[in-house]
């Protein structure tokens, strides 16, 4: 039985999980550049990740999604956050800790265009969208 989302004015949302990953060698965050984000506009710079397939838990969508987009393999460390955008309500991010293995050499895959390790408080030099006040908090916590 399929159901009729346009019915409902609230509480359904678009899913998207995303990955702080972080190098503890170099304390840097990883971040990818997208161009032209069909869901947020003036989205540019974003931690990496997507929406999660139904077949996979969500922790194993994201570790697959941030091998697809920038190469590397991760491992989810731990549930950080949840939020949804100011940009676009409609979206449901939610937000884990990741680390990363000895290969650190990212490339930019799929609809990443740019990858960059950064400061994690160097973020706001990046991003073009709200940085939730928690996540900015656990991010000077990294640095």
């Amino acid at each position: 039985m399929s159901m009729q989302f346009d019915q409902f004015n609230h509480g359904i949302f678009l899913v998207a999980v995303l990955g702080i990953v972080y190098d503890p060698h170099t304390k840097k965050i990883l971040i990818g550049k997208r161009n032209d984000d069909p869901y947020v506009k003036g989205l540019s710079w974003c931690f990496p990740g997507g929406r999660p397939s139904y077949d996979d838990d969500l922790e194993a969508s994201l570790q697959n999604m941030i091998k697809i987009k920038t190469g590397l393999k991760t491992k989810v460390e731990r549930f950080i956050f949840a939020r949804h955008y100011p940009e676009n309500p409609e979206i449901l991010a939610i937000y884990y800790l990741c680390s990363v293995g000895a290969k650190t050499d990212a490339q930019a895959q799929d609809s990443f265009v740019e990858v960059k390790w950064v400061k994690p408080t160097d973020v706001r030099d990046y991003f073009t969208t709200s940085l939730h006040p928690q996540i900015w908090e656990f991010l000077q916590s990294l640095d």
